[in-house]
Protein backbone atom coordinates (compact mmCIF):
# COMPACT_ATOMS: atom_id res chain seq x y z
CA UNK A 1 0.00 0.00 0.00
CA UNK A 2 1.25 3.50 -0.65
CA UNK A 3 0.06 5.19 2.22
CA UNK A 4 1.97 4.13 5.53
CA UNK A 5 -1.29 5.24 7.89
CA UNK A 6 -3.71 3.87 6.02
CA UNK A 7 -1.82 0.49 6.04
CA UNK A 8 -1.15 0.77 9.57
CA UNK A 9 -5.10 1.40 10.17
CA UNK A 10 -6.09 -1.61 8.40
CA UNK A 11 -3.73 -4.05 10.28
CA UNK A 12 -4.72 -2.30 13.30
CA UNK A 13 -8.54 -3.14 12.65
CA UNK A 14 -7.67 -6.71 11.37
CA UNK A 15 -5.84 -7.37 14.70
CA UNK A 16 -8.98 -5.56 16.82
CA UNK A 17 -10.97 -8.11 14.98
CA UNK A 18 -8.74 -11.19 15.72
CA UNK A 19 -8.98 -10.15 19.44
CA UNK A 20 -13.08 -9.93 19.04
CA UNK A 21 -13.72 -13.45 17.41
CA UNK A 22 -11.12 -15.55 18.37
CA UNK A 23 -8.81 -13.58 21.83
CA UNK A 24 -5.67 -13.44 19.26
CA UNK A 25 -4.26 -10.79 22.22
CA UNK A 26 -1.55 -8.52 21.03
CA UNK A 27 -1.00 -5.90 23.57
CA UNK A 28 2.51 -6.32 25.19
CA UNK A 29 3.59 -8.48 21.99
CA UNK A 30 5.89 -7.88 19.37
CA UNK A 31 4.17 -8.24 16.06
CA UNK A 32 5.29 -9.75 12.85
CA UNK A 33 3.23 -8.89 9.88
CA UNK A 34 3.78 -10.46 6.53
CA UNK A 35 1.72 -9.91 3.01
CA UNK A 36 2.18 -12.25 -0.14
CA UNK A 37 0.19 -11.35 -2.70
CA UNK A 38 -1.45 -14.65 -4.79
CA UNK A 39 -3.06 -14.86 -8.14
CA UNK A 40 -6.04 -13.24 -8.64
CA UNK A 41 -5.11 -10.17 -6.72
CA UNK A 42 -5.84 -12.13 -3.72
CA UNK A 43 -3.68 -12.08 -1.00
CA UNK A 44 -2.56 -14.32 2.13
CA UNK A 45 -1.74 -12.39 5.08
CA UNK A 46 0.52 -14.00 8.23
CA UNK A 47 0.35 -12.13 11.77
CA UNK A 48 2.82 -13.61 14.46
CA UNK A 49 3.82 -12.47 17.72
CA UNK A 50 6.18 -12.99 20.29
CA UNK A 51 7.05 -11.80 23.40
CA UNK A 52 9.85 -8.87 24.03
CA UNK A 53 13.44 -10.48 25.00
CA UNK A 54 12.70 -9.28 28.46
CA UNK A 55 9.58 -11.11 29.38
CA UNK A 56 10.02 -15.03 29.89
CA UNK A 57 7.24 -17.52 29.32
CA UNK A 58 6.84 -18.68 32.73
CA UNK A 59 6.07 -15.27 33.93
CA UNK A 60 2.77 -14.96 32.44
CA UNK A 61 -0.19 -16.76 33.62
CA UNK A 62 -2.84 -16.91 31.09
CA UNK A 63 -5.98 -19.39 31.39
CA UNK A 64 -6.71 -21.10 28.33
CA UNK A 65 -10.22 -21.69 27.58
CA UNK A 66 -11.16 -23.34 24.38
CA UNK A 67 -13.99 -22.34 22.20
CA UNK A 68 -15.71 -24.16 19.34
CA UNK A 69 -16.70 -21.81 16.88
CA UNK A 70 -19.32 -23.02 13.91
CA UNK A 71 -20.12 -20.98 11.23
CA UNK A 72 -23.30 -21.51 9.48
CA UNK A 73 -23.33 -20.41 5.66
CA UNK A 74 -25.67 -20.33 3.60
CA UNK A 75 -23.77 -20.89 0.49
CA UNK A 76 -26.69 -21.99 -1.70
CA UNK A 77 -28.27 -18.60 -1.62
CA UNK A 78 -26.67 -15.39 -1.79
CA UNK A 79 -28.30 -11.83 -1.59
CA UNK A 80 -26.49 -8.13 -2.33
CA UNK A 81 -27.62 -4.63 -1.95
CA UNK A 82 -27.09 -2.03 -4.05
CA UNK A 83 -28.37 1.49 -3.62
CA UNK A 84 -29.79 2.23 -6.63
CA UNK A 85 -31.12 0.31 -9.62
CA UNK A 86 -28.41 1.97 -11.92
CA UNK A 87 -25.86 0.25 -9.62
CA UNK A 88 -26.94 -2.75 -10.43
CA UNK A 89 -27.74 -1.79 -14.24
CA UNK A 90 -23.67 -1.28 -13.86
CA UNK A 91 -22.92 -4.55 -12.61
CA UNK A 92 -24.86 -6.88 -15.10
CA UNK A 93 -23.06 -4.36 -18.14
CA UNK A 94 -19.66 -5.37 -16.05
CA UNK A 95 -21.03 -8.63 -16.21
CA UNK A 96 -21.59 -8.89 -19.48
CA UNK A 97 -18.50 -6.94 -21.29
CA UNK A 98 -16.59 -9.46 -19.50
CA UNK A 99 -18.31 -12.13 -21.28
CA UNK A 100 -19.80 -13.91 -17.73
CA UNK A 101 -22.17 -16.02 -18.24
CA UNK A 102 -24.78 -15.89 -14.98
CA UNK A 103 -26.42 -18.78 -15.97
CA UNK A 104 -23.97 -20.86 -15.28
CA UNK A 105 -23.84 -19.22 -11.92
CA UNK A 106 -26.96 -20.33 -10.30
CA UNK A 107 -30.33 -21.38 -11.24
CA UNK A 108 -32.01 -17.86 -10.99
CA UNK A 109 -31.73 -14.12 -9.81
CA UNK A 110 -34.56 -12.18 -8.66
CA UNK A 111 -34.61 -8.21 -7.79
CA UNK A 112 -36.08 -6.69 -5.59
CA UNK A 113 -36.95 -3.29 -4.13
CA UNK A 114 -37.27 -2.75 -0.04
CA UNK A 115 -36.66 0.74 1.86
CA UNK A 116 -35.56 2.51 -1.19
CA UNK A 117 -32.82 -0.19 -1.49
CA UNK A 118 -32.58 -2.75 -4.30
CA UNK A 119 -31.62 -6.29 -3.43
CA UNK A 120 -30.09 -9.53 -6.05
CA UNK A 121 -31.18 -12.86 -4.95
CA UNK A 122 -28.94 -15.41 -6.10
CA UNK A 123 -30.95 -18.85 -5.46
CA UNK A 124 -29.32 -22.45 -5.90
CA UNK A 125 -25.98 -21.27 -6.20
CA UNK A 126 -23.39 -23.40 -8.09
CA UNK A 127 -20.21 -23.86 -5.99
CA UNK A 128 -18.09 -25.42 -9.12
CA UNK A 129 -18.57 -22.55 -11.21
CA UNK A 130 -15.74 -20.99 -12.88
CA UNK A 131 -16.75 -18.21 -12.92
CA UNK A 132 -18.10 -17.74 -8.82
CA UNK A 133 -15.45 -15.75 -7.38
CA UNK A 134 -15.32 -13.48 -10.94
CA UNK A 135 -18.99 -12.72 -9.86
CA UNK A 136 -18.77 -12.61 -6.05
CA UNK A 137 -15.50 -10.85 -5.97
CA UNK A 138 -17.27 -7.90 -8.98
CA UNK A 139 -20.22 -7.32 -7.02
CA UNK A 140 -18.46 -5.76 -3.79
CA UNK A 141 -18.03 -2.72 -6.50
CA UNK A 142 -21.27 -2.06 -6.42
CA UNK A 143 -22.90 -3.56 -3.72
CA UNK A 144 -23.16 -5.30 0.14
CA UNK A 145 -23.55 -8.64 0.93
CA UNK A 146 -26.53 -9.41 2.79
CA UNK A 147 -25.95 -11.58 6.12
CA UNK A 148 -28.38 -14.36 6.82
CA UNK A 149 -29.56 -15.08 3.31
CA UNK A 150 -32.57 -17.61 3.69
CA UNK A 151 -33.88 -15.15 6.76
CA UNK A 152 -34.02 -12.15 4.43
CA UNK A 153 -34.87 -13.80 1.84
CA UNK A 154 -38.32 -14.50 3.26
CA UNK A 155 -38.40 -10.44 4.20
CA UNK A 156 -38.32 -9.82 0.56
CA UNK A 157 -41.10 -12.23 -0.42
CA UNK A 158 -43.08 -10.79 2.50
CA UNK A 159 -42.34 -7.14 2.51
CA UNK A 160 -40.37 -6.36 -0.76
CA UNK A 161 -41.71 -5.45 -4.12
CA UNK A 162 -40.39 -7.70 -6.75
CA UNK A 163 -38.81 -6.15 -9.66
CA UNK A 164 -37.69 -8.87 -12.14
CA UNK A 165 -38.54 -12.21 -11.02
CA UNK A 166 -36.43 -14.39 -13.25
CA UNK A 167 -32.79 -13.71 -14.59
CA UNK A 168 -32.50 -10.46 -13.34
CA UNK A 169 -29.04 -9.25 -14.91
CA UNK A 170 -30.14 -10.69 -18.63
CA UNK A 171 -33.11 -8.60 -18.41
CA UNK A 172 -30.97 -5.55 -17.14
CA UNK A 173 -28.47 -6.00 -19.89
CA UNK A 174 -31.32 -6.20 -22.35
CA UNK A 175 -33.22 -3.35 -20.99
CA UNK A 176 -31.11 -1.36 -19.94
CA UNK A 177 -27.53 -1.71 -21.65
Amino acid sequence: MADPIESQTLFFNMLNEAEKEIGFITKNYNIKIEALQISGGDFVITITRSLPDDVKVSDIKKKIRVRRKTQNLDITNAIYCFSCFDDFCDFSNLLHRNNIKTNTICKNISLYEYNQDYYAVFSNINLKCPDLMKIFSSITEFATYVNNASLFKSKLAESGKLVIKNNAVKTAIKYFA
